[in-house]
């Protein structure tokens, strides 16, 4: 049985694990990322994710669709504690009043009346407003519309500023990681103070697929190197976000529950890390643009 097959036989009903978060929430471990789908795409995208079997979507302010989320949301017939959705207010909304405008647009846009995880979607440390802006996340989750709080593109040293001000520790930081860019040192800070690592641009946008390494464990295997590879950050504890508009893609990459890497096959996988030369994306240091 070759990787389509397998995909095509998977039992989409198969349950996706959840991990804890600090707040004593949790998170479905495999969620559905929306970033650079069209507007006029997302619904039927969402939709598409929903029957295959996910429950978990990414989006953000910058990424606008939301709407389009919120559409399949409504027309999924889902219950709506069955689904987790995130999203992130942009740069430019930094700061509180900007901050209590953006997340009053997202769940408009989204068409939900409480939110499961708010991500300030990058430190922006030019702007010096990413601890006001933190200072705002907890107020909303005080008021009852917000589930959970957490941050994405942080360093350790923007998490301990936000610490520091307000005691409020994120739930989880979303950050660049794929076999590349395997942040060790920052999944290491994050272990220390509980904080969940998400995944975006797991499978380094498609750089994977030609890996001679991850071609020879997914041919092992029977599998796509896309597959492997989010087996390889599943097992490492790791929430993943994949992104694709192709049907077959979406299901297959949701078929990875039912194998495992042997120690020596993650081995190898880790072997591939290149922290010097490995970011795909802007360095969160710099990146202010609003």
């Amino acid at each position: 049985m070759g990787p389509d097959s397998r995909a095509e036989s998977y039992d989409a009903a198969m349950t996706v694990p959840s991990l804890p978060l600090n707040d004593g929430r949790s998170i479905p471990q495999l969620g559905f990322g929306v970033f650079q789908i069209p507007a006029e795409d997302t619904a039927r995208v969402v939709g598409e994710a929903f029957e295959a079997g996910y429950r978990h979507i990414d989006t953000a302010w910058g990424y606008m669709n939301e709407q389009g989320v919120g559409e399949a949301i409504a027309a999924s017939g889902l219950s709506r504690d069955d689904i987790f959705v995130t999203t992130k207010v942009w740069n430019s909304f930094q700061g509180r009043e900007k901050t209590l405008d953006s997340f009053d647009a997202s769940m408009n846009a989204l068409g939900l009346e409480e939110l499961d995880l708010l991500l300030i979607h990058w430190p922006a440390p030019g702007n010096g407003r990413f601890v006001e802006t933190w200072e705002t996340f907890v107020e909303l989750q005080a008021g009852g519309r917000l589930r959970s709080i957490g941050v994405s593109n942080f360093q350790p040293d923007h998490i301990h500023q936000i610490i520091e001000a307000t005691g409020v520790i994120p739930v989880l930081n979303q950050v660049e990681l794929h076999p590349y860019f395997q942040q060790r040192t920052l999944r290491d800070f994050h272990d220390l103070h509980g904080i969940v690592t998400e995944a975006w641009s797991p499978i380094a946008r498609g750089r994977v697929a030609a890996d001679p390494t991850i071609v020879a464990i997914a041919e092992a295997h029977g599998r796509t190197p896309a597959q492997i590879t989010l087996r390889w950050e599943l097992q490492h504890g790791i929430v993943v976000i994949p992104k694709t508009v192709t049907p077959e893609r979406i299901v297959s990459n949701l078929a990875v529950f039912d194998f495992e890497l042997d120690d020596a096959q993650m081995t190898s996988i880790d072997a591939l890390d290149n922290p010097l030369e490995g970011r795909m994306g802007p360095n969160p240091d710099e990146f202010d643009l609003a």
